[in-house]
């Protein structure tokens, strides 16, 4: 049966690899939701979540905090395990609402992860070694973090991810 999200109709997803695996080994279909605190990534979530409740899916939370390259030659080793500190804890504080939304919906997140690095890799990384179904991300992450934007971490996970991409863009 189609899902339905405010009135718009999408059909089921579908992955032929994910859906010969689950015929066969009996699990879940598995989607992976980046979460960085913008609204693009909260209407991500909401997406997902309506997924995973039509589909039956498991939900896995992945935030990500951004390596700089070369910022130590631009601030102090205080300053840059300042703005780590600070990007950890806001990383952990949005994982913690993430849950708190799926889990308020009867969907309970399989894990809740935060990595450390360039935030495609590691979203890419972490839906192959689980072999993802399906990854949401937002289109716009939170501007001057550098979070998402999509002319390069949106296009570049959709470009070299093992599964469908969905990218979610709030009004």
């Amino acid at each position: 049966m189609p899902g339905k999200y405010l009135g718009i109709f999408y059909p089921e997803i579908r992955n032929p690899k994910s859906e010969i695996r689950n015929q066969t080994m009996g699990v879940k279909m598995k989607i992976l939701v980046a979460i960085d605190g913008s609204k693009d990534a909260g209407k991500g979530a909401e997406l997902a979540l309506d997924i995973a409740k039509t589909q039956g899916a498991e939900v896995w939370l992945l935030a990500v905090i951004p390596v700089y390259p070369g910022i130590d030659l631009e601030i102090t080793a205080r300053a840059r395990d300042s703005l780590h500190n600070k990007l950890s804890s806001q990383a952990e504080l949005d994982l913690g609402k993430a849950k708190d939304f799926f889990q308020a919906e009867g969907i309970i997140p399989k894990a809740m992860l935060v990595g450390s690095g360039a935030i495609a890799d590691e979203i890419v990384t972490m839906a192959e070694q689980e072999k993802m179904d399906l990854i949401v991300i937002g289109s716009r992450g939170l501007g001057a973090t550098g979070r998402f934007s999509l002319g390069g971490t949106a296009m570049k996970i959709i470009g070299q991810a093992p599964c469908s991409v969905l990218v979610a863009k709030s009004n």
